[in-house]
């Protein structure tokens, strides 16, 4: 009886098997990589916004020098209007200005050196829960989605279940194909009913598909 289309299934793509135990294992599976990715990525944000304070001093440091600077550059201004000696008098004024510039702009420095600091270390944090998932646990998902799909789809086949025995004569242990049979392989090259679908059943089983006859 081929198993019942559709069930577990997105635009013909096996999300999750058919019997309990497995679906249970596999959706289980997947909430814990929901909420290990997501607790990586607040984090992440967590240290982020953390080093990002470390900004505080070199906002302060830009805001009162630009401050000063304007403030020197309004007094320098006015004081350039005395008649005679205003431009000797503005010198120092705009000396006083130029440095005060020099600390905002040691300020701007700081907060971009804290935040290029900060995006790397959340980046930091981040690559190795999201290697996991990505070159851990995803391809093993996505494996297992590609042959559950194929094997539902040779289930549902006429003649499916003789490719999948064979697969399973290819990829189960030996002990569970001789449980089935003491020679299998004869039986099967025979092409023994009984034995056929003892191995299409297997093979399905494995998935955490049903099938079989």
């Amino acid at each position: 009886m081929p198993p019942a289309a559709g069930r577990g299934t997105l635009s013909g793509v096996k999300i999750y098997a058919d019997r309990f135990p497995t679906a249970v294992r596999q959706l289980i599976t997947d909430l814990l990589v929901v909420a290990w990715v997501y607790a990586a990525v607040r984090g992440a944000l967590w240290l982020h916004d953390l080093v990002q304070k470390l900004a505080v001093p070199g906002q302060k440091l830009e805001g009162a020098g630009g401050g000063l600077a304007d403030n020197l550059a309004e007094a320098g201004g006015k004081v350039g209007r005395v008649p005679l000696v205003g431009d000797e008098l503005t010198a120092p004024f705009e000396r006083a200005a130029g440095a005060a510039r020099s600390l905002a702009e040691a300020g701007r420095d700081q907060q971009e050196l804290v935040d290029q600091l900060a995006l790397a270390l959340a980046v930091a944090v981040l690559v190795f829960p999201l290697g996991l998932v990505l070159f851990g646990w995803l391809p093993l998902r996505v494996r297992w989605m590609r042959r559950a799909g194929s094997a539902a789809k040779l289930a549902a086949a006429p003649a499916g279940r003789d490719l999948l025995a064979l697969r399973a004569l290819a990829t189960q242990p030996l002990g569970r194909l001789t449980r089935i049979a003491p020679d299998v392989a004869e039986a099967w090259r025979r092409g023994d009913d009984a034995t056929v679908d003892a191995l299409a059943a297997l093979e399905l089983r494995q998935l955490g598909l049903r099938g079989g006859r």
